[in-house]
């Protein structure tokens, strides 16, 4: 069976700094890959990288066994690399067109990929991301962190896309938005046939949304396990690391902190 999506040999660089390297993994219709690390890790790279906003140095991305393509030529080109992968960014306030309403952002992409019944697709988005008229009507700086991310997720979800990647999502609200925010993306997952990629630092989250994870660090995957196995018996010092970071009883961030410094110390240095 021919994966949703393959990458192989990912390498990106910046200049002297290795952002990501030799990284591969499958990703299948209906399930759900996290990408885990600390800033810098390689993880937002990678996610760029597979939505076409990077171009990977070496390596390939195929969605359903068809090269993407970082620059789709035309319109029509353009609009079925809209289809096939969609991303969430952080920030939804920035993300998001501060001069129209939600409503007529989503009126607009409906448009452009000449949806036959715009009103109605618009309605069933609003519903399905927890949303109503009035916030419909509503300017992005009109509403709540939750609902602006609700908006933008509404927005990603709008041309049905065949993988909906997710880039520190819920890490910019509040712990009970987050919550909700992380239901409804399991209630999408539960309901809409799409693969799904999230990108933290936080394993919590990736545990609660994603059967799988890789671990990044420092460019490299350096453990790619079920999300519990990840939680339960990690194999390497940096997710042991990170699973370390989660508060809890006895939770000492200054013991972890000295972990990490111990741990940057033995790797070598990045080519």
């Amino acid at each position: 069976m021919t994966p949703l999506l393959e990458a192989t040999g990912l390498r990106k660089t910046f200049g002297p700094v290795v952002a990501v390297d030799d990284l591969s993994f499958t990703l299948h219709t209906g399930g759900s890959l996290g990408l885990v690390g600390e800033s810098g890790s390689g993880k937002t790279t990678t996610a760029r990288m597979l939505v076409g906003l990077e171009h990977p140095d070496e390596g390939r991305i195929l969605i359903e066994g068809r090269p993407l393509t970082r620059t789709a030529r035309g319109r029509d080109a353009r609009i079925a690399r809209a289809k096939s992968v969609q991303i969430v960014f952080q920030d939804p306030y920035l993300s998001l067109d501060g001069r129209i309403s939600i409503g007529r952002m989503l009126d607009d992409v409906l448009r452009l990929h000449g949806h036959p019944d715009r009103p109605a697709r618009i309605s069933e988005l609003l519903t399905q991301v927890g949303l109503g008229e009035r916030e419909a009507d509503a300017l992005p700086r009109h509403l709540s962190g939750g609902q602006r991310q609700r908006a933008a997720i509404a927005r990603a979800l709008a041309v049905e896309p065949k993988i909906l990647i997710l880039d520190e999502a819920v890490s910019a609200l509040d712990v009970s938005v987050q919550a909700q925010i992380l239901n409804l993306l399991a209630d999408i997952r539960a309901t809409a046939d799409i693969g799904i990629i999230f990108v933290s630092h936080d394993l919590a989250v990736i545990r609660y949304l994603c059967d799988d994870a890789i671990v990044m660090h420092r460019g490299k995957a350096v453990e790619h396990q079920s999300t519990d196995t990840l939680l339960t018996a990690p194999e390497h010092p940096y997710t042991r690391l990170l699973r370390g970071s989660i508060p809890h009883r006895g939770w000492d961030p200054d013991q972890i902190s000295r972990q990490r410094r111990a741990l940057s110390n033995t790797d070598s240095p990045r080519r």
